[in-house]
């Protein structure tokens, strides 16, 4: 083995050094004995996880284990094909590959369904129980367009929780953990895969959480649910709410992706009431930043507006808005949502008069607007609802987002 294929593969070295370790006692025949040690007991936390590897990566880990490099492609079959969720039911490989894998601490990096939710119109959301028992949510929701074609598509979660807590947001109120890992995001997808029985055509990273503070990560499930599950990144969408500088690190990835700013508000004032993060990030430097992403990918960056009765749903609201954007330029389509009421929130529901007038305000000034098909009402569908109801105590208290939690977002 490569010193650097060692270094790749930190438990495969501990393995190897404990299969090298022997005891040796001469007896009174003069014969040397060899006294196997057992292995060092290790947190499960830190074990190598496969899911989320390349088929490349995976061939090299057959290689390092002294298997033939289309083991490695078979292990890739398994996990992304097949989605065995256990090494050993790895039926395909050598018994003593898959031995071999799990004395060194490898594992599949899959996670059971603690709950499964579905709503009448067939959305379907699933709370997953990760090896540290947080939970996290994620949601399948299934579309036939006005050409029978059928896409389902998967709101993944890139958080256990979020230490950005915007006002309206359920997930906020349940307060935040850690980061999620590619494969606990990797796996969400998996997941809704198995539950509908076909495969999945859109992703987007609009779950629990803010991306953008778990950049490193989202990027490389990205690669994986781009490269290894085949889901064109035209078809995956990454949300954030803004984080500063972050934006044009995205871009410089030039990835074919949309970009989905949580933007909710036409002005400064009112964006900072909405989305209390909004105070380290001006509304003229977010907007710059996404036309940097536009100019660097071509992609055109979409605005999620949650309209909020009474707070930011006027048609003067929509003027502003408008104004706003065509001062930014082109490339942009705004995203209307209502809001989807949770417990305890202040904010409700705008009427359906509401939002076609802000929608009509938008479109006659030219601005490309959707209004949002409301999903799952009936199954908690808010992001974080379902969570909180199992979760009743939030993982962080205080209603103000601590300079200090969001430092531990961002490094972590």
């Amino acid at each position: 083995m490569t010193p650097m294929a060692l270094l790749r593969h930190t438990p495969l070295v501990r393995a190897v050094q404990l299969r090298a370790l022997t005891i040796s006692c001469s007896s009174s025949i003069g014969t040397t004995s060899t006294v196997a040690l057992p292995p060092v007991s290790k947190n499960k936390q830190d074990s190598c996880v496969l899911l989320g590897m390349s088929e490349l990566d995976l061939q090299q880990l057959a290689i390092d284990f002294g298997q033939q490099k289309y083991r490695g492609k078979q292990l890739h079959h398994l996990l992304y094909k097949r989605k065995v969720k256990e090494i050993q039911d790895f039926s395909q490989v050598p018994l003593a590959f898959r031995t071999e894998l799990q004395e060194a601490g490898w594992s599949v990096g899959r996670s059971p369904i603690h709950k499964m939710v579905t709503a009448a119109d067939g959305t379907v959301k699933l709370l997953i129980k990760l090896e540290d028992n947080r939970l996290v949510e994620t949601v399948g929701i299934p579309v036939e367009d006005d050409q029978g074609s059928h896409r389902l598509t998967a709101c993944v979660s890139s958080q256990v929780g979020c230490p950005l807590r915007c006002s309206f947001c359920a997930t906020g109120k349940g307060g935040f953990s850690r980061n999620l890992k590619r494969h606990e995001i990797v796996e969400q997808v998996l997941a809704i895969e198995e539950i509908f029985n076909r495969r999945v055509t859109n992703v987007v990273f609009m779950g629990m959480g803010e991306p953008m503070l778990n950049l490193k990560e989202v990027l490389e499930a990205h690669r994986c649910l781009n490269k290894d599950i085949q889901i064109g990144q035209r078809m995956i969408t990454i949300s954030t709410v803004g984080v500063p500088n972050t934006i044009r690190k995205l871009a410089s990835h030039k990835l074919q992706s949309t970009l989905a700013l949580s933007l909710h508000a036409p002005n400064q004032k009112l964006r900072e009431k909405i989305v209390p993060s909004a105070k380290s990030y001006p509304l003229d430097a977010i907007m710059k930043d996404c036309k940097h992403y536009f100019l660097e990918t071509g992609r055109r960056v979409s605005f999620e507006y949650t309209l909020l009765a009474g707070v930011n749903d006027t048609v003067e609201h929509a003027t502003e808005l408008a104004q706003l954007i065509h001062e930014w330029g082109s490339g942009y389509h705004v995203n209307l949502i209502p809001f989807n009421p949770i417990e305890g929130s202040e904010y409700q529901r705008p009427y359906k008069k509401s939002v076609l007038a802000f929608s009509a305000a938008l479109e006659s000034r030219k601005v490309t607007v959707s209004v949002r098909q409301t999903r799952g009402l009936d199954a908690s569908a808010a992001c974080g609802q379902l969570r909180n109801e199992f979760q009743k105590v939030p993982l962080l208290a205080g209603a103000e987002v601590q300079q200090s939690e969001l430092e531990m977002a961002v490094a972590s």
